[in-house]
Order: structure tokens, then sequence, then C-alpha cells
């Protein structure tokens, strides 16, 4: 009888997941809560608008041709990736604006027009960067480590590369202007670290967007999901969407399975769970390990998300396909966000406007957007059910007054995410946007390990796990278990 693997949650990690599994011979059940495939990349149609919910930026797009290359099919006949220029585009509280993105010469030119000296500089840093890459994602990021030995043979890389270091502190050994600082070390935040927090081993984004730049999927991150299910489908494995797990099966100390919250019991011979780990630990596995016990009770967790989507009856064609809009405080903003938990007046802002390049987002002559604000997660105990629209409102008027003017008159199709809805749709502890935070005490064998601390036969997946969050990580915790699962 063939053996069965049952996934616990279809987003990315999950997706990919259960087809390394399927092509190891495994007979794949996925199960997910939400109405559509993607977990957090859900899609939201308004009207003729369309939104995608979750992740908008893919880099490394050879993890998704793996996908497809292991039954022997390619990604380009499944969905359109093309490559952005610029990748973003970065305005400053002044009103000065920087594109980043295309080649080395089209940075350096940018550069150049806010500081003669840093242009060595910006190239000190992706050469710092590559070397950082070389070992973090070429050697660890899909490799176990579960096994404290894995750690300590890692130590020496991990010491010479510096990782003991932030973001922060790896940057401005580089770069000297203050605009330029903030651009270079935003990066962390789209993987839910703090980048005067997070350990500079995520300074390697900086080559990897270098590598293969900034793509998008014709019609979305939604057309890159559908495009998997469509492969899912074709290797013969089973979806239940709409359908919540409640508890790990076990037996003699190992996984056997899945109840769902309805009550009924669905036995496997391995669990794959994209669940949040710290949710998983904490309400559907009843064992308890130290590890895990320790890492869910002292875990420092990412920030919140509020997303704010809409459409506008107008069409605003100077506004590039990725805004990061900086408010006036930096520093100061982001340790009221991630250290003291507290909900300021001000923000900054990562502007998605996707009808930049695919105007099918939005009917003729009208744009789609996605606006995400980095808020403090749930222990802050923001009240969003009261305060959701008016944090929403100071949102519209900031951009109206710099850079989309109008703007409030035109606006259609208006509504909002925030950490409440972090938490109830996805089971996201504290509304937290990136699971556990990505420092240097939770990560490699610090993270939650891919096989469990817990249970034989456990194994898992997704943003809380390592190597981390953000597409490549997650995609890459898949390849972990991959290389802890036998072939059937």
């Amino acid at each position: 009888m063939p053996r069965r693997a049952l996934v616990i949650g279809a987003g990315f990690g999950g997706i990919a997941a259960a087809l390394r599994a399927r092509a190891k011979g495994y007979e794949v059940l996925v199960v997910d809560r939400c109405p559509q495939l993607g977990g957090r990349a859900q899609v939201f149609l308004r009207n003729g608008y369309r939104h995608d919910a979750g992740p908008t930026v893919i880099t490394a797009p050879f993890l998704f041709q793996e996908l497809f290359a292991l039954f022997g099919k390619r990604l380009e006949d499944f969905v359109q990736l093309v490559t952005l220029n610029p990748w973003y585009r970065f305005r400053f509280p002044d009103g000065t604006e920087f594109n980043y993105g295309g080649t080395i010469d089209d940075t350096l030119a940018e550069i150049a027009r806010f500081s003669s000296e840093d242009g060595q500089g910006y190239l000190n840093l992706v050469a710092e960067s590559k070397k950082i890459f070389a070992v973090g994602f070429e050697q660890l990021s899909d490799q176990p480590f579960h096994k404290f030995a894995s750690m300590v043979s890692a130590v020496p890389d991990l010491i010479s590369l510096g990782s003991y270091r932030t973001v922060w502190q790896m940057v401005n050994r580089h770069i000297r202007h203050p605009w330029l600082r903030r651009a270079f070390s935003v990066s962390p935040l789209l993987v839910g670290g703090n980048p005067f927090d997070t350990t500079s081993i995520y300074s390697l984004i900086h080559y990897l967007e270098r590598k293969w730049g900034i793509q998008f999927a014709m019609g979305g991150t939604g057309a890159l999901v559908d495009a998997l299910g469509r492969l899912m489908a074709e290797a013969g494995i089973q979806i239940r969407l709409n359908t919540t797990v409640a508890r790990i099966l076990t037996s003699d100390g190992a996984a056997t399975g899945v109840t769902l919250d309805t009550g009924e019991e669905i036995p496997s011979d391995i669990v794959i769970s994209d669940a949040d780990p710290a949710f998983l630990y904490s309400k559907m596995v009843e064992q308890r390990s130290l590890s895990s016990w320790v890492k869910t009770k002292t875990a420092h967790f990412s920030m919140g998300l509020f997303v704010l989507y809409f459409g506008t009856t107008r069409k605003y064609d100077s506004v590039a396909h990725h805004t990061i809009w900086f408010g006036d405080r930096y520093r100061e903003l982001l340790q009221d966000i991630f250290n003291r938990h507290r909900l300021g007046a001000d923000f900054s802002l990562y502007l998605h406007r996707p009808t930049a390049t695919d105007p099918s987002f939005a009917p003729p002559g009208c744009d789609s957007w996605y606006v995400l604000a980095p808020v403090p997660n749930l222990q802050s105990g923001t009240d969003w059910d009261r305060i959701a629209e008016q944090y929403g409102d100071a949102i519209l008027k900031a951009l109206e007054e710099t850079m989309l003017p109008g703007l409030r008159d035109c606006v259609t199709e208006r509504f909002h995410m925030t950490p409440s809805d972090f938490q109830d749709r996805y089971l996201s502890v504290h509304g937290a946007g990136f699971s556990v935070a990505p420092v240097f005490r939770q990560s490699a064998w610090f993270r939650y390990h891919n096989k469990s601390e817990v249970l034989e036969n456990l194994y898992l997946v997704g943003a809380g796990t390592h190597p981390g969050a953000g597409l490549p990580g997650v995609l890459s915790s898949a390849k972990v278990v991959d290389r802890l699962l036998s072939p059937v």
C-alpha cells in the first residue's frame, strides 16, 4: 500500500512540500482552512479590480522551476514571469526618489545623484552580500538544522561572515548617505525583520536580487498559485479547502494523522505542517519537548501588517510597480513597532501598483492598489476593530499629499486586513505577519526545526521554520523536508 502524506496548509511552503512528497512516491492530501490555494497568497476580486492579498515580490525563480521539473514540466508553460525595472522606487521624506534595479551601472548612476562617495560603497556591499549568499543561501538554506551538530559545523562560517552583526550595521559599513542607508537596509522588513535587529545573514537579499532581479507573474501571484494548483492536480495530489485541522493524531510518540475541527479523523503515515509553528506546538500537539516549549514561550514575533486594498477610477502612470514610501521616522518607528509594541501616528508604506505592468488588474483607465504598513503585532493590544478605518484614512491622506494627487476623490472598492485578520484567518500567533522574527537567536538550529522536535513523522515548513520567511525561504524549507524524506 502506498505511503500517505498529509500536508496541513496550502501556502507556498505547503504546496512545495506536497509536490516534493508526491515526486518521492507518496499519496498526498493537502488540507487548508482558506477557500483558495495559496495560504496568505489569496486573491480578492472586487467589481473588476483584482488584488493579490499576500506576497507580491518574486525572487529566485529557479525554486519554482524546480517544482515543475520534478514532473517533467516547465514553469513557463503555465505562467509568464517578467522582470521589473525598477525593482523598487524609494520615496524619501524630502520628496526625492531613488530607482533601484536594472544593471549595476543603472544603480550606480542613481546613487551618484545622492552621493559621490557611495558608489564604491554599494559595490563593496554587493560583494559582501555575494559572500553571504554563497554560504547562507547556496550552502545552508536547504540543509536540515534539527541536529545541534549541524549548527556547530556552521558556526565558523557564520562568524566569518559577521552574522552577529545586524543588517543596519553591515549597511552602515559601506553606505554613508542617510537616505541610501534606509534604502539598502529595508529588505528585512520584506521577511518580517527589523533591520536594526535582524542578523546580517539576511543581507544576502542584495545579491539574491542582483542575481535574478525582481520578477512579477503576469496575472499576479494568484496566477502563480493557479499554475501550481494545475501542477498538483496533474500530479494526482488531492486537495481539501475550507477544512481546518484541529489536532495532530499520535501514537507511541509519532504523528499518525490529523483530527479536523469537525471531529473527522484522517490517518496518514507522515504529516507535514505549513501552519505557524508557534500555533502548532501550543494548540495542535499535546506532547511537548523542552526545545519547542522554550522556543514558543520566548519567541520574538515579527511585526503585524495593516494592508489597505483599493482601486482608483483614474491611472497614476508616474507611479512605479513597487514603491517604498518612507515616513519621517525610521529607527524610532521600527523600535515602536518591533520592541515597544506601540502603534504611532506615523508610518512607512509599501505600495504595490500591479497595473503598472499588468492592466488586467483593473478596469480600463483605472489602477489597482495594495498598500502595506508595518504595524505592531497584537501584543500591542491595539483595537483594530475600532481604529482600522481611521488608520486607512490617514494613509490615503498621506499618499494624496505626497504622490497621488486627488486620491480620495477617485478611491473605490476599498477594504483592509489587520493583524486581527491574520490571527483569525491564518491562525498566526499574535497576528504576526511572518511568524517568528529573523533575529540571530531564532535562526538555523535556534529556529523551529523542519523535523519536529516533538513527534516522529511530523515535518514543518513555512515562514517560522528554517531557513525563514519570504518566498525563497518557504520554498527552501520544503527542500529541507525533501532531504529528510525517503523515497517510497
